[in-house]
């Protein structure tokens, strides 16, 4: 359990940091909101195609932070699990989760079985 604590743990501090290199935590919203990439450029005088790239990199940047979030969501839900005495079993059949699988993704919802009948 403890090896698995300590994944989590460090995977959870690296992505912290990347969404905080792509965007900031809105204390409002509870939510990490895109950020462009660099004010400076903002404060230029841009033409369509300055704004049609700073929109492309908004998108970007907003499609990373939904991914990065919803990692980051699964593995504080591991993290909780842990605290709770429940983590390692399958949230579907509730058996236990393969430690092949938790090796792999410590912060798997599921057992190979349950898994592949979802896909």
């Amino acid at each position: 359990m403890e090896k698995y604590q300590k994944q989590l743990e460090e995977e959870k501090k690296l992505l912290e940091s990347e969404l905080a290199s792509i965007g900031k935590f809105d204390k409002k919203t509870n939510d990490w909101v895109a950020m462009p990439e660099s004010e400076e450029k903002a404060q230029d005088v841009e033409d369509e195609g300055d704004i049609a790239d700073r929109a492309e990199d908004y998108e970007g940047r907003s499609s990373a932070l939904s991914v990065l979030e919803k990692r980051l969501e699964d593995i504080n839900h591991a993290l909780s699990l842990i605290e709770t005495g429940s983590y390692g079993n399958c949230e579907i059949c509730g058996n236990k989760i393969e430690e092949e699988r938790l090796d792999v993704n410590p912060s798997a919802k599921t057992c190979e079985t349950c898994m592949n009948k979802v896909i």
